[in-house]
């Protein structure tokens, strides 16, 4: 399984995007009929282990509607960055006869948790609906393989389109409003979405970008250089001196585990050196309920206005659910930076770096 890098962005419509076909003829020849291939029929939606703003729907239950679906899962910010699409989409084209399927397949344990995906159900403004496919059923049943991925149903309940990473929205609606118009017998109308992304959800500096998404459990790591090298599974004392250009290190007492780090004392923090706008951070507190309370430098200094949606210009935030942060969004040139994340609370669970 694999999240479509931003190197991936708008690079992969795998079937292509075929025009609206007119044939001359008869009068009894449908006027408006896609040239996008039928390649499968509609798998469904078995497996799914619950659903949020739906009863569970089937192939039988959707003929006559173009289905989008779109698999995602809610930390991911390839992921996160196209849901201002999929709303605009779902809103856009519902009483033309699209229906938006969320597939929410998970990466993390912590995305099994349903508290954990209704929340971000809710956060996202998702009023579409969404199968949850934590034990990846669905997944399968789609021979899919990336977050994010798109497939296109048509109203016979066959496969015409598909396409994976972030970016490249106007081949997808394009596709879209091919079928719409297929199934409708006549033209949708033919503008672009082009809905305004805040905070982590804005679309990525692609001309500053020089640092790609960080796991930090061992079972994905890159870049971590701490000189006491990762204990596995057991608290450690690590610390942090001179890093390189994406290499990221963690100071304190810290057990690293094969998905995450956490952090044993109050007082530990997670250095990464960076060169992006925008710098964020999957991390939770730990446990339900709980919050840990963060301290973020850049370069040693407070992050001014430099700072992401999740802390202020002192730095100070509070982690209070597992999910993605934004800590740092450069006002202006993106530099080679240093991030400092301090815990001043013992607990918290940090799994991944993403920029944008």
């Amino acid at each position: 399984m694999n999240r479509y890098s931003i190197a991936a962005l708008g690079c992969v419509a795998v079937l292509g995007v075929a025009a609206l076909s007119m044939p001359s003829g008869s009068r009894a020849a449908t006027p408006y009929r896609s040239s996008l291939p039928v390649q499968a029929a509609m798998p469904g939606f078995d497996g799914a282990t619950t659903w949020f703003n739906s009863a569970p729907l089937t192939p039988a239950q959707l003929r006559g509607k173009v289905v989008l679906v779109d698999f995602w899962t809610y930390s991911c910010i390839n992921c996160i960055r196209t849901v201002p699409y999929v709303r605009a989409w779902a809103d856009k084209y519902r009483a033309h006869g699209l229906t938006v399927v969320g597939v929410h397949s998970p990466e993390f344990r912590f995305e099994k948790d349903l508290t954990n995906v209704s929340a971000a159900v809710s956060r996202f403004k998702i009023d579409f609906p969404v199968a949850v496919d934590s034990d990846h059923r669905i997944w399968q049943a789609w021979g899919n393989n990336a977050w994010p991925a798109w497939y296109l149903v048509d109203a016979n309940g066959k496969i015409r389109y598909r396409q994976v990473g972030e970016g490249g929205y106007d081949k997808l609606e394009r596709a879209m409003q091919s079928l719409l118009a297929e199934a409708r017998g006549g033209p949708v109308d033919a503008t672009l979405v082009d809905p305004a992304g805040a905070a982590e959800q804005m679309a990525p500096d692609l001309r500053q970008l020089d640092s790609a998404e960080t796991y930090v459990g061992y079972r994905q790591a890159s870049g971590f250089n701490s000189p006491e090298g990762v204990r596995r599974d057991v608290a450690h004392q690590y610390s942090a001196g001179q890093l390189g250009l994406n290499q990221w290190a963690l100071s304190g007492r810290w057990t690293v585990n094969a998905e995450s780090a956490r952090a044993e004392l109050a007082g530990g923090a997670i250095a990464h050196q960076f060169r992006a706008r925008d710098l964020h951070l999957v991390m939770g507190p730990g446990q339900a309920g709980r919050t840990v309370r963060i301290k973020v430098s850049v370069d040693g200094r407070a992050p001014g206005a430099d700072h992401g949606a999740d802390i202020d210009a002192d730095g100070n935030g509070v982690v209070t659910a597992t999910r993605l942060y934004q800590l740092v969004r450069q006002s202006g040139s993106a530099l080679q930076r240093r991030v400092e994340i301090r815990f001043l609370d013992s607990g918290a669970e940090v799994y991944a770096f993403t920029f944008g």
